[in-house]
């Protein structure tokens, strides 16, 4: 349940303000079709984030608990540094033209979410809980979740939201996380 629950509050935060989410809102804002969107958003969520917790499993168990430990507690406080970096989309890289909203949405958001933090945050959380699929689980609902309401309610949304504040939110979110790691480390 940690490892969910974790997982879930870690990406359900840091997608506050961030460039996928701002994306849901263009493509909301275009396409005016949120059942779509919501699934194009779900299936690239579940492809990136698989793809991601594979990669973390497997690098989980070349590593001993200790270094494992470390390296992620380091690397959470590496990403609570980023999650105080406000993203932005440059409308230029459209991916949406001529594309309906299902698959407009598939493929601009899996691209967009590649290097993202909350794909390195899922790296990061499958190597540490070792359960691909509780990880996956709850990075992918943190992001449902995050991103439901954007499509819903478009630039109102988003508008009327405290991005400063959610991304601080995040941010101790993420330091937390990666002091308990790093903590962890220190008294194998």
């Amino acid at each position: 349940m940690e490892a969910f629950l974790v997982s879930l509050s870690s990406v359900a935060l840091a997608e506050m303000g961030d460039r996928t989410q701002l994306l849901s809102l263009l493509l909301a804002a275009r396409y005016r079709r949120p059942w779509p969107i919501l699934a194009g958003v779900l299936c690239a969520t579940l492809a990136n984030h698989a793809l991601a917790g594979i990669i973390g499993v497997r690098l989980g168990r070349f590593l001993t608990p200790t270094v494992l430990d470390g390296a992620i507690g380091i690397g959470m406080v590496v990403m609570a540094l980023w999650a105080l970096k406000a993203d932005s989309l440059e409308e230029g890289s459209d991916l949406t033209h001529r594309r309906g909203a299902f698959l407009a949405t598939l493929v601009a958001f899996f691209l967009a979410e590649i290097g993202d933090k909350t794909q390195i945050a899922t790296v990061a959380l499958a190597a540490a809980y070792s359960n691909l699929f509780v990880v996956v689980a709850g990075t992918t609902t943190g992001m449902m979740i995050a991103n439901l309401p954007a499509v819903f309610l478009g630039r109102a949304f988003a508008e009327r939201l405290p991005l400063t504040t959610l991304r601080y939110a995040a941010s101790l979110t993420f330091l937390l996380v990666g002091a308990l790691f790093i903590y962890r480390a220190l008294h194998h």
